[in-house]
């Protein structure tokens, strides 16, 4: 018997302003809208320090982390700046500036939408 425990599935929460990604790659084809902005995001998680910058920010304890605890990815500071830049304007990160540092959150329903955009669609029984 094993001790893991089943999550129940969650349908991804749209916070007001954000839009998800697209629908599953499986259900139709996407609209060249939904071609650019998801484009946008993968290509912005394409570069290695990037996608290792928004998994330290997503699994960061809280959700959210300093900059000054995700800053020490082998590149420097000025670089981090510009790759957390380059997230934000993707779409995946959001920051908030509390005295000197700066905070970084993965974006609301990112994570959820980009999970299900590249889950099949369930065929309809």
């Amino acid at each position: 018997m094993s001790n893991i425990e089943a999550l129940p599935l969650v349908e991804p929460q749209v916070a007001e302003g954000v839009v998800p990604c697209c629908p599953p790659l499986t259900e139709r084809p996407l609209t060249a809208e939904e071609a650019e902005r998801t484009a946008a995001m993968f290509k912005a998680l394409g570069d290695p320090v990037r996608l290792r910058l928004f998994s330290l920010v997503a699994s960061h304890e809280g959700g959210e982390a300093c900059v000054c605890d995700i800053s020490d990815v082998g590149v420097s500071q000025p670089t981090v700046s510009h790759h957390l830049k380059k997230l934000k304007e993707a779409g995946l990160l959001t920051s908030e500036r509390r005295g000197t540092w700066v905070y970084y959150r993965v974006e609301p329903s990112v994570m959820a939408a980009m999970g299900q955009m590249l889950t099949a669609a369930t065929p309809v029984a």
